[in-house]
């Protein structure tokens, strides 16, 4: 199936001025034009542009992007490249997935403790709890709130 920029940009929810950025900077090797110089994407673009979002999501900058496309170009020969980038990418992830964590915990124990003054009508009784009496499934996220 072939798409228009329009199209294209709203299937992925992308502005079109991105899509025009990525084919520029060379992100898009096999966009076709029409005589008069429109760009026509099918559905091998529609993928790799997928693909560009989904890398540029984990943080990925637009260069390594470009790299692993031009990687992917090569062939065979560059598997390895790939996936070296690939995993080094995700253990990106995986550290930024353990600072959301803490960070979830932290906003877990201030809902918790804004719940409790609210329902309390005060921050007394929390006050008091603090810090080592606080309830054992509060503690941790109230140590890693605390730490210096």
């Amino acid at each position: 199936m072939q798409y228009t920029i329009g199209e294209i940009s709203k299937r992925l929810d992308m502005q079109p001025s991105t899509l025009r950025y990525y084919d520029k900077e060379g992100l898009m090797p096999n966009v076709k034009r029409t005589n008069g110089g429109i760009r026509i994407f099918d559905d091998s673009d529609y993928e790799l542009l997928a693909l560009i979002e989904c890398l540029k999501r984990t943080g990925m900058s637009l260069k390594d992007i470009k790299v692993f496309i031009d990687w992917t170009i090569e062939g065979d020969s560059s598997i390895d490249k790939r996936l070296e980038l690939i995993r080094k990418q995700r253990d990106a992830v995986l550290a930024q997935m353990e600072k959301l964590n803490e960070t979830l915990g932290i906003l877990d124990y201030k809902c918790w403790y804004y719940e409790t003054a609210l329902a309390d009508g005060n921050e007394d009784r929390i006050h008091e709890m603090l810090p080592d009496r606080l309830p054992e499934e509060i503690q941790a996220y109230y140590d890693a709130s605390h730490t210096d």
